[in-house]
């Protein structure tokens, strides 16, 4: 099964970036435990702070991949072209977040992903990607 792990903006920054709330657990080492732990899965990951650039990348995997997980990170509640993109693909998406995006200001409560996302995880910090492959298992 061939999984890629799409973040967007300041996720590159896991680890450094609020550690009471995102953790202090860089995402490169995550993505290494991740890799060990899931042997049978291949696992690929991608990171940018560029909105067309997440889109890109999604058109590209979309159609050949068994699943993406997708954290967008901000992007999740301000871009209707992600939201666009994860619709117009065939490779069903899994949408996660870290925090708790509902304990969070009001407009982390709105995700254009979520309505044509498999499904979405949230709340259960670097956890919360493990759940969202076993979801795919």
């Amino acid at each position: 099964m061939k999984l890629i792990i799409i973040n967007g903006p300041n996720l590159n920054l896991l680890g450094k970036r609020e550690p009471e709330v995102y953790g202090s657990h860089s995402f490169d080492d995550l993505f290494v435990d991740l890799k060990k732990k899931y042997p049978q899965m291949e696992l690929e990951y991608y990171q940018s702070n560029i909105e067309g650039e997440l889109i890109d990348k999604l058109h590209e995997v979309g159609f050949d991949y068994d699943g993406v997980i997708l954290n967008a990170a901000a992007y999740t509640h301000t871009s209707v072209g992600i939201g666009d993109a994860v619709k117009a693909i065939d490779t069903p998406v899994v949408e996660v977040h870290i925090s708790n995006v509902h304990s969070r200001e009001d407009f982390r409560h709105k995700s254009f992903i979520a309505a044509n996302a498999k499904g979405v995880i949230f709340g259960f910090g670097l956890k919360s990607y493990e759940l969202a492959i076993q979801s795919f298992l």
